[in-house]
């Protein structure tokens, strides 16, 4: 089967050969910067439609995390477009960090469709060091579709651990690695190196669930489930929170 994988990987890799050029000539990062954001914001309204049951599910206890100011103080790590705004209760003050700069104007965009929220700042950084955000600052922390990317995870996590304030909580939904004896996690190992540079960095065959069983959260809310998507590389989920 690893034989097996490894020429497939091989011959999917000879038909991304210009892809793999242009990365090599230092180009592609750059191409990818500007083009994903239109992508994210196709891609993200379909997503939104066939997932809409579940982030209303997720989100729906939003409120319980509300801190001492009376107002919800909520960071978005990964933010993208915006696409989780609509799920927010009113008046939560919505923080924004994502490394790249491409999507302010689809952000801005988004906080014109939801004034139900306070739009705080966007602010471009990768969330592996969010120094620009104080510790214990914020209430909630969100992210969606942004674990599968990241270049640590457990450092994304210890950064999530150091901005929320005690008993906040940490909210997740992500696209997994499927079950090792599924044809879909075959398919997964054989696209993923082609997957990875193709949507800016994104990982197919990732378990992040071992990395928040292991970030030493106090209370961890996790279910798995295979999302009703027409992609079906991206159908496994893990979603919930964490309780710092």
């Amino acid at each position: 089967m690893a034989l097996t994988i490894l020429i497939l990987r091989l011959a999917v890799c000879i038909l991304a050969f210009p892809m793999y050029l242009l990365d090599f000539l230092g180009l592609w990062n750059w191409i990818c910067k500007q083009w994903f954001p239109y992508f994210l914001a196709r891609f993200t309204v379909t997503y939104n439609e066939q997932m809409a049951s579940k982030k209303r599910e997720l989100f729906s206890n939003l409120q319980e995390f509300t801190g001492p100011s009376g107002k919800l103080s909520l960071l978005e790590l990964g933010c993208g477009t915006g696409a989780n705004f609509k799920f927010y209760p009113s008046g939560c003050q919505v923080t924004c960090i994502d490394p790249n700069p491409n999507f302010k104007k689809f952000l801005i965009k988004s906080i014109a469709q939801n004034s139900h929220l306070q739009f705080e700042r966007f602010i471009v950084a990768a969330g592996e060091n969010m120094h620009q955000v104080a510790t214990g600052s914020m209430d909630v922390v969100v992210c969606t579709l942004v674990l599968c990317s990241v270049k640590n995870q457990e450092q994304i996590l210890q950064e999530v651990r150091r901005v929320l304030r005690p008993g906040g909580a940490f909210y997740f939904m992500e696209h997994v690695a499927d079950k090792p004896s599924t044809w879909n996690y075959f398919w997964q190992q054989v696209l993923d190196p082609v997957w990875y540079l193709l949507f800016d960095g994104c990982n197919l065959t990732r378990e992040s669930w071992k990395a928040l069983e292991q970030a030493r959260f106090s209370k961890l809310k996790l279910q798995h489930l295979q999302a009703p998507l027409s992609w079906e590389l991206v159908r496994p989920h893990i979603y919930g929170y964490a309780v710092k």
